[in-house]
């Protein structure tokens, strides 16, 4: 398994999701609430530092996501470097399979 990939080839987020990958959206609250994958969570990718804690289980896979894909690299860097091993950048929500 590739650890903590830059932006991840749809193939490896498609199996990551059907597998119970964390999937975490990093945009705003109110981008959040106009639409999101099913069953993410939203921890906008400013205070991701500081929510750390609901992302408990640092080998856990873990895919985040924004509008583009910046936000989510930037969310991917924070992550790697706070000792999670298993992180993917799936870009942006229009980039995530559509079914589970």
């Amino acid at each position: 398994m590739e650890k903590n990939q830059s932006k991840g080839d749809k193939q490896m987020v498609a199996e990551w999701i059907e597998n119970g990958a964390v999937v975490v959206d990093v945009r705003t609250k109110s981008e959040f609430a106009d639409g999101h994958f099913p069953g993410s969570i939203n921890i906008p990718v400013d205070v991701l530092p500081n929510e750390l804690g609901l992302l408990k289980n640092k080998q856990s896979k873990i895919i985040v996501y924004c509008r583009s894909g910046a936000r989510s690299e930037r969310a991917k860097q924070i992550l790697s470097a706070s000792g999670y091993l298993f992180v993917i950048n799936a870009g942006g929500l229009s980039d995530l399979p559509n079914a589970r």
